[in-house]
């Protein structure tokens, strides 16, 4: 669905941000992209989207060169920013000036979700807080039924039930042709819910590793004293959160922070377990 080879990309000669990335995406999972500040989170989505362009490498999305910004990739893409602006009009009329792009776009849907983030559709826009205007771009970009739907840091600017009903929703979202990327630096927020972890560190991807991969290499627990099988960990109140080699097959739940420190603190060690 998505190809990216040799990707490098940088807004200054001398600062790369990109050097030789490449990975795939595939229809019918949400991926959750991470990465510390500055990591290039945002220009990674932006450069899918076709909004900034790569120094040299390949990007396919649906078999387009995002760069070209064709009609007919555009209208499979919803990418909803971090920062955003909206017109001081009434949702309807948002709606009658942006849907038209968007061939299969769904207004039933779009009203259902208006009424699960409890917004009312006759609402006008500059009336609403950061984090309803959030959600009805959220709600916009699932209704346009797009194939890939990418999402910078959705969960800013909502409050704890308003990302719950972000997860819940989401969760519904996902179908087989369709293909989420969400990147965040609150990791939490995507407990539960991607599929796929891909994290970013030293102009390149750390670690691209489904759940069930990960969990099924590592194991998560709390130990009351280190110990040489012993990767990483952190000290809690009463013994140190370790991630371990999982060596005896145990189940155990993610813990989505403490691996997110774990690659970008001992990278090398956690080779040897992912490709």
């Amino acid at each position: 669905m998505i190809k990216v080879n040799n990707l490098n990309f940088g807004y200054s000669k001398h600062q790369p941000l990109f050097k030789n990335m490449s990975f795939q995406l595939s229809a019918g999972h949400i991926y959750g992209l991470l990465g510390k500040n500055g990591a290039g989170k945002s220009s990674l989505l932006k450069n899918l989207a076709g909004l900034v362009y790569a120094k040299s490498g390949t990007l396919d999305v649906f078999g387009f060169d995002p760069s070209s910004r064709q009609p007919a990739m555009l209208e499979q893409i919803c990418f909803i920013p971090e920062e955003f602006y909206l017109p001081a009009i009434k949702i309807d009329a948002y709606l009658k000036a942006n849907a038209p792009f968007y061939k299969n776009f769904n207004h039933d849907y779009f009203t259902d979700l208006m009424k699960e983030f409890d917004i009312p559709v006759s609402q006008k826009l500059t009336n609403m807080s950061y984090g309803q205007k959030k959600k009805v771009i959220i709600a916009f970009g699932l209704a346009t039924q797009a194939k890939l739907i990418i999402m910078d840091e959705p969960t800013n600017g909502l409050d704890i039930p308003s990302k719950t009903q972000f997860r819940k929703i989401m969760a519904s979202a996902l179908t087989d042709d369709r293909c989420i990327v969400i990147s965040t630096h609150q990791v939490r927020d995507l407990d539960n819910l991607i599929d796929t972890v891909i994290i970013l560190d030293e102009n390149n991807i750390a670690l691209q590793a489904s759940i069930e991969e990960i969990t099924e290499k590592l194991t998560f627990k709390k130990v009351k004293e280190m110990d040489p099988s012993i990767i990483y960990a952190e000290p809690s109140l009463s013994g140190f959160h370790a991630v371990m080699p999982n060596y005896h097959q145990e189940d155990s739940k993610l813990d989505m922070e403490l691996l997110f420190n774990a690659i970008l603190t001992e990278k090398t060690k956690f080779k040897p377990y992912f490709n």
